[in-house]
């Protein structure tokens, strides 16, 4: 089975990134380590140089669907929804070793055909990935990055909203969840003055309870448990043709 992608055209020339957070955690047991080198190469994306890359390409029988998880974390929630919806191609990205190895050691007896990951920084795929070709987008409590001179880190701002909204599918859906609440007031008010999202909520239990269709993860358990209450929003993109400022 080969996740490796191909694509024409022209993304234009790659820009250095410094990676913020850390690559690797505890040293991994060697169950863990091997399914590094045995399982991650059957599903692992290779980018291509170039772009657009059409997502259903990476999967052995096309999708009726499209979805991408940036941070996976340990896979909790990805593999839920690659289960739940085998005729939906997900895509997991997660730069943390020790997330991709928990994952993996979670499906090794029976890898979903429907799931590819990329071990790295989701915004190269971002970019190159074709329009409109993702129907559902979710980032799922992504490191709040508290200190204000860091804000400019956070995944959720202006650098990426365009690059989403591009990418997302007319109709498709942005799922975000916190449990900082700044964070959350900052999504909301950048998500707000974008033009081509739109806030599905109509009642508060639309952002405070977890929809059905919404696995949890080990993180919302650990924000639980703290006490906090997590957020869950929803964003719809907009149909191109009716976008407003």
């Amino acid at each position: 089975m080969s996740a490796k992608a191909t694509g024409a055209g022209d993304a234009g020339p790659a820009r250095r990134r410094i990676l913020h957070g850390r690559r690797r955690g505890r040293p991994l047991r060697p169950g863990r380590r091997a399914l590094l080198d045995t399982l991650l190469p059957r599903l692992a994306i290779t980018l291509p140089a170039r772009g657009p890359l059409d997502p259903s390409t990476l999967f052995e029988t096309r999708p009726r669907a499209c979805w991408l998880e940036v941070g996976f974390g340990a896979g909790e929630h990805l593999i839920a929804q690659a289960r739940a919806h085998p005729d939906v191609g997900l895509i997991g990205c997660e730069p943390f070793v020790n997330g991709v190895a928990r994952l993996l050691s979670e499906i090794a007896d029976d890898p979903p055909a429907n799931l590819r990951l990329l071990a790295d920084d989701a915004r190269p795929l971002i970019e190159i990935l074709a329009e409109g070709s993702i129907g559902r987008l979710f980032v799922l409590f992504p490191d709040p990055w508290p200190k204000t001179r860091h804000h400019g880190r956070r995944f959720i701002g202006p650098g990426t909203l365009d690059p989403i909204a591009r990418i997302l599918a007319d109709g498709g859906e942005l799922r975000l969840a916190t449990d900082h609440a700044e964070y959350a007031r900052w999504m909301l008010d950048h998500l707000g003055r974008h033009p081509a999202f739109e806030w599905t909520a109509r009642a508060p239990r639309d952002w405070r309870e977890r929809p059905a269709d919404w696995p949890g993860t080990r993180y919302e358990a650990k924000a639980r448990a703290r006490g906090l209450r997590p957020v869950f929003l929803r964003y719809r993109r907009r149909p191109r043709a009716v976008e407003t400022p």
